[in-house]
């Protein structure tokens, strides 16, 4: 049974696909939908003003969330936007809040970046406390 699920979205097509697809059990299961948004941190030596950069983001994700909300009536929802690497803010949130079950898109990267970095996908089904499910944006 599934009593609190969470969606990882960052405006994406697949985290678009995602959202659908979670607020669907949402619905399907009565179960609270979380809704998480990670802005990520300027990476070490890069000339930007990193507190700038964070608020600016964190902007972002608000005008981009709001939307959703609307879309989430009638489902008891959460929405959320914290700053950090986006597997690690998305495990931590799910053993945070007992989520029993992620929902979060996959992106399509190269064979060499998936190698050199590893996707947000791959990580959370690696070391989620729960069940979780990679949805591929519609073709």
């Amino acid at each position: 049974m599934i009593h609190n699920l969470l969606v990882g979205y960052d405006g994406s097509t697949a985290s678009d696909a995602a959202f659908d697809l979670g607020l669907d059990l949402a619905r399907r299961y009565d179960a609270d939908l979380h809704v998480l948004s990670v802005a990520r941190p300027p990476e070490f030596g890069e000339d930007v003003e990193t507190e700038a950069v964070i608020e600016q983001t964190q902007r972002h994700f608000d005008r981009v969330l709001f939307p959703l909300q609307a879309r989430a009536d009638g489902v008891r929802s959460h929405f959320h936007v914290v700053v950090g690497h986006p597997a690690e803010q998305l495990v931590l949130y799910a053993e945070r809040h007992h989520v029993d079950h992620i929902v979060v898109g996959h992106r399509g990267h190269s064979r060499f970046d998936r190698w050199l970095t590893g996707s947000v996908a791959k990580r959370v089904v690696s070391y989620a406390p729960c069940a979780v499910t990679v949805v591929r944006p519609r073709a």
